[in-house]
């Protein structure tokens, strides 16, 4: 990726802070089970039954482990990083992360020869808090990682490509993305013996934000690793930075024959009021804390041009541009991976906290 100058100067300057806390297709795989909220804990000189009714409120408010929590080892994320009134996040970024990118090959194809032997595409978010900087080490497991299938091959590249996706787990530690995505399985059916699923391979890591520029969310993000696109990246969509309009789909109302779900998001009254009437509705990072939330991508071919435009709001308080806020996350991310390991594989693999000999290495190439 390029190097950011201005982007490191500025990280160099700032102060350093205490470290964070943190479907396979609807016919072919169950959804995940039901989100846990994550409850308050500790002592508390409160009486009880105000205890006990804060506890409820955080539950409907926060179904996911907040973004700060850390639950395993120290974070790379330092909160409060973005403090120095130069550095204040753009109100455009509703929430920012890293962001992984993984393909699993068609039953017993362990090493697709092409795109054609790709299943489906996933995309893991693992939130940080909006004001963090990163540091050096490891992200940290927050159990607040969220998978989302793709039940196609590719990602979406422009306006004519709109893909309905959705959350698989939500609030996943990375010992459950260990043992319920990332490894193979072996299972027996009557008419074919025993099949085989194989492993997920990654393709990409990189910094997200998810942007409101008004009347629309999108997605966007800046590729970390692999440094250089390869072959494998540019047949599946992937580009160095690129964005997607995205938006929830309102859980009343069915989806698409071809897309929908067993059981729809279970989302408190609250939430599923902002709805009213509307089938669609502009992504709110809240509504990816939900499993089955189902989500529409829409290809932006322009890039990440509309999804980090500056707000004038924003720019009257002389906040950072979202793009910049992105380059100098992004130049952060480049640094960090650098000292988790000898290749691409190694640092990602290194990152989720899982050993990288036991999954397929990052590919470039068919």
């Amino acid at each position: 990726m390029t190097s950011h100058k201005s982007a490191a100067k500025k990280q160099e300057q700032s102060s350093s802070a205490p470290p964070a806390k943190a479907a396979n297709a609807a016919k072919e795989a169950p959804p995940g089970a039901k989100h846990k909220a994550d409850e308050a804990g500790g002592s508390s000189p409160s009486p009880k039954r105000t205890k006990k009714k804060d506890e409820k409120e955080t539950k409907l408010k926060q179904p996911a482990h907040k973004n700060g929590d850390k639950k395993n080892g120290i974070s790379a994320a330092k909160p409060h990083g973005r403090d120095d009134d130069s550095q204040a996040v753009p109100s455009s970024i509703l929430e920012k992360g890293i962001i992984y990118f993984f393909f699993r090959g068609r039953v017993n194809v362990d090493e697709p020869s092409g795109v054609s032997e790709i299943a489906r595409s996933h995309i893991i978010l693992r939130p940080i808090d909006k004001d963090a900087k990163l540091g050096s080490g490891t992200i940290g497991d927050a159990a607040n990682s969220r998978l989302c299938l793709i039940p196609k091959k590719t990602l979406p590249q422009s306006g004519r490509d709109r893909w309905i996706a959705f959350v698989e787990k939500s609030g996943a530690s990375f010992q459950q993305l260990k043992d319920e995505f990332l490894a193979s399985s072996d299972y027996a059916t009557k008419t074919a013996g025993t099949r085989h699923a194989p492993a997920a391979t990654p393709v990409g890591e990189g910094v997200y934000a998810i942007t409101s520029t008004g009347r629309e969310s999108h997605l966007a993000y800046l590729l970390t690793l692999p440094e250089e696109l390869g072959e494998v990246q540019r047949e599946i969509g992937l580009k160095e930075k690129g964005s997607f309009i995205i938006t929830t789909k309102n859980p009343k109302y069915p989806g698409p024959a071809n897309a929908r779900l067993p059981k729809a998001a279970e989302y408190p009254k609250e939430l599923l009021k902002e709805f009213r009437s509307l089938r669609w509705v502009s992504t709110q990072p809240k509504h990816l804390d939900y499993v089955n939330t189902q989500f529409l991508l829409v290809g932006e071919s322009s890039g990440v041009d509309k999804a980090l435009e500056p707000q004038k709001e924003d720019q009257k308080e002389g906040k950072a541009e979202p793009a910049e806020e992105m380059e100098m996350l992004e130049d952060e991310d480049a640094q960090r991976m650098k000292g988790l390991g000898d290749d691409d594989s190694g640092r990602i693999f290194a990152d989720l906290q899982v050993h990288a000999g036991d999954y397929p290495k990052l590919q470039t190439t068919f």
